[in-house]
Parts: C-alpha cells; sequence; structure tokens
C-alpha cells in the first residue's frame, strides 16, 4: 500500500444512495481544487462493496456520505490505516489530509 502522497487515489467518496451522488461529486470537486486525488464511487452496489472495494485498492481514506452528513454538512471518515473516525466536518477533513500530505512528502 502506498503513503498518502504516493497514492493514485488518495481518497474516495462513497454516497450511501444515488440521492448523494451529486452531493458527493459537489465535495469532489471541492478536493480536487486543494489537488487531491479522489474518486466518487457512484456505481449502483451496497454501500459494503463499495467499502470493500476501496479496501482492496488500498485507498487510504474512504468518505462516506448520507442524508445526513449531507444536511450537516460533514464527512464520515474511514482511513485504512485507523479505522473508523467518525464524521467531520468538511474543511476539518481538508486541513487533516493537506497536513498529512505536507508531513509525508519527501
Amino acid at each position: 500500500a502506498f503513503p498518502l502522497w504516493l497514492a493514485p487515489v488518495q481518497a474516495v467518496l462513497i454516497p450511501v444512495t444515488d440521492k448523494q451522488t451529486a452531493a458527493a461529486e459537489e465535495v469532489a470537486a471541492k478536493l480536487r481544487a486543494k489537488d487531491f486525488r479522489v474518486q466518487v464511487d457512484g456505481r449502483p452496489e451496497k454501500m459494503g462493496a463499495k467499502i470493500r472495494t476501496a479496501q482492496m485498492q488500498k485507498i487510504p481514506y474512504m468518505l462516506v456520505m448520507g442524508g445526513r452528513e449531507i444536511e450537516n454538512g460533514t464527512v464520515s471518515v474511514r482511513s485504512r490505516v485507523a479505522g473508523d473516525q467518525g464524521a467531520m466536518p468538511l474543511e476539518a477533513f481538508i486541513e487533516k489530509l493537506d497536513a498529512e500530505r505536507r508531513v509525508a512528502l519527501p
């Protein structure tokens, strides 16, 4: 597994249902604007299958987005290393990711 700064995909956004896909794309655009490499898994699969796929691809972060997260402006963060980190505001996650990326750059 690659470290965050080297990973081809640094985070994957996983919408709980099709209704959250547009919001996940908006969040992905915000992350891409900050030069993060992200994908949105908009496949019509169950959430567990999407999480399993991200784990098998060894993507450092999974951001699960359901109705509650969109309503509150948060993302539920799951780290490949640390596991479930709970919901956090998007800006806080961006700061965390940016700090982790800066520390790890050679």
